[in-house]
């Protein structure tokens, strides 16, 4: 971590998180694209029916769960190959590029014994894991 105080360079590791963050997040953006594009274009069938939507977006959130037989949580998940909550796939996407990111710097901070870099890295990833998981039931959720 020296070297950039030194000089003035990135190191290959933030370089290797920057690519990573970089490239997922235009793939998320393209998949939420193409997913859009694939709902809106009726190609794959959505769990709510286009025609009603605006009618349930008028209503309270609790009623447009229960009218559209929407989960709330990580429930979604079992509706993943309906049209309107494929899109879910880029956002899922975008929103775990952090702690993809970081999952290749711990190998690279044990080889260096850079103990404590790696064990906050591992840090990380659980504690945002643990936080997506709604264990805690923040949020929204």
């Amino acid at each position: 971590m020296s070297d950039i105080i030194h000089t003035g360079k990135a190191s290959p590791e933030q370089v290797t998180y920057a690519n990573m963050l970089f490239y997922g997040c235009w793939g998320g953006l393209g998949l939420m694209a193409v997913t859009y594009l694939l709902y809106v274009f009726g190609i794959i069938t959505p769990h709510i029916p286009l025609s009603q939507v605006p009618l349930m977006w008028s209503e309270p959130v609790g009623t447009y769960l229960q009218l559209g037989k929407v989960p709330t949580g990580w429930g979604w998940s079992v509706l993943i190959l309906k049209g309107d909550f494929i899109n879910f796939l880029g956002i899922v996407l975008l929103a775990g590029m952090t702690i993809v990111c970081y999952i290749p710097l711990i190998p690279v901070f044990l080889k260096r014994k850079e103990f404590v870099f790696a064990a906050l890295a591992l840090a990380e990833i659980i504690v945002l894991l643990f936080a997506a998981s709604g264990i805690v039931g923040g949020g929204a959720h």
